[in-house]
């Protein structure tokens, strides 16, 4: 039987509604289910809370992103080992398979020497997948400098699961063909959106662009994930904030699924569209998001790896 890849809507894609918002978005737009970024609207915290609301829309949590230390300080305490494994305690609840986690911030010392087995103990404990989520790093007047340990990029470090985000992957100046070609079967989830290109004086901050809409050779990684029977799940990861109304917002969300889809069946995704709305972009009158750059064709080079080594401590 055909492995049929799912694909998610993050609830950060609706903000500013709540977490029923992005329930009922991806019920009417047709998503395989919701991915839960824990932030401070309780809802999200509680699996009591979470399942009511999947059984109301006739979906289901298909992964929890651990909270993120900028934006939720005070979520669940401020030791963030007992925020990744609370995020793992409740996707397990939930019967989600996936945790998304960011590398630690370079100043949390105690909690990055202990981050690379604390991931792996909370897999062994919980069953759930904790994959490490690639960023990307940062400039100051210019400089680069490091933000996160060990790593902004995932692909060196001693973990069994990584979480593939395009528009991270074009800030960092990644390839993200190549870098899933890299990762092999360690690949176990993405972030599905764009971004327009590297970190640099002109461009500081992360787009999560519509997918299509950037330089990341995103149709092709999901071409090359769907031809290895790859059962990772995909979520949408858009940034809809400059949508003018409900119906804007439902239209971008709706174009990134039918990218996914497109992309993985292998049908021709409708460039015409997308150069269309392009244009209208380029007034300002009617743009409802960041001007796409110029779109990158490409063909993938070569099937995904079914295997990865993980590196020795």
């Amino acid at each position: 039987m055909a492995v049929v890849m799912r694909i998610g809507l993050g609830t950060t894609s609706v903000y500013p509604l709540g977490v029923e918002g992005a329930f009922r978005t991806a019920a009417e737009l047709g998503y395989d289910g919701v991915e839960i970024m824990v932030a401070r609207e309780e809802a999200t915290q509680s699996a009591t809370a979470l399942r009511r609301l999947a059984e109301r829309y006739g979906t289901r949590v298909l992964s929890i992103h651990a909270p993120v230390l900028l934006l939720t300080h005070f979520v669940w305490g401020r030791d963030p080992g007992v925020k990744l494994e609370r995020s793992a305690e409740l996707a397990a609840e939930l019967g989600a398979d996936t945790v998304v986690v960011h590398p630690p911030f370079r100043w949390q010392s105690g909690y990055a020497e202990d981050f690379l087995g604390l991931v792996r103990s909370t897999t062994e404990r919980t069953g759930v997948t904790v994959a490490v989520e690639n960023m990307f790093p940062w400039k100051v007047a210019g400089r680069s400098m490091a933000g996160y340990v060990p790593h902004w990029n995932p692909l060196g470090m001693d973990c069994d699961a990584v979480t593939l985000d395009f528009s991270h992957a074009a800030l960092s100046g990644v390839d993200g063909l190549e870098f899933a070609n890299q990762l092999g079967g360690r690949l176990r989830h993405i972030h599905l959106c764009d971004g327009s290109g590297p970190l640099d004086d002109s461009r500081v901050f992360d787009e999560h662009l519509i997918p299509g809409r950037g330089s990341q050779p995103v149709a092709e990684v999901l071409r090359s994930l769907a031809a290895t029977g790859w059962d990772g799940s995909i979520v949408a990861e858009v940034n809809t904030r400059k949508a003018r109304d409900a119906a804007e917002r439902a239209a971008m969300l709706r174009e990134t699924l039918e990218f996914a889809r497109a992309s993985i069946d292998g049908s021709d995704i409708d460039r015409g569209a997308h150069v269309a709305r392009e244009a209208a972009e380029d007034d300002p009158a009617t743009s409802p998001g960041p001007a796409a750059a110029p779109e990158r064709s490409r063909t993938a080079r070569s099937p995904l790896r079914s295997g990865g080594r993980r590196r020795s401590r």
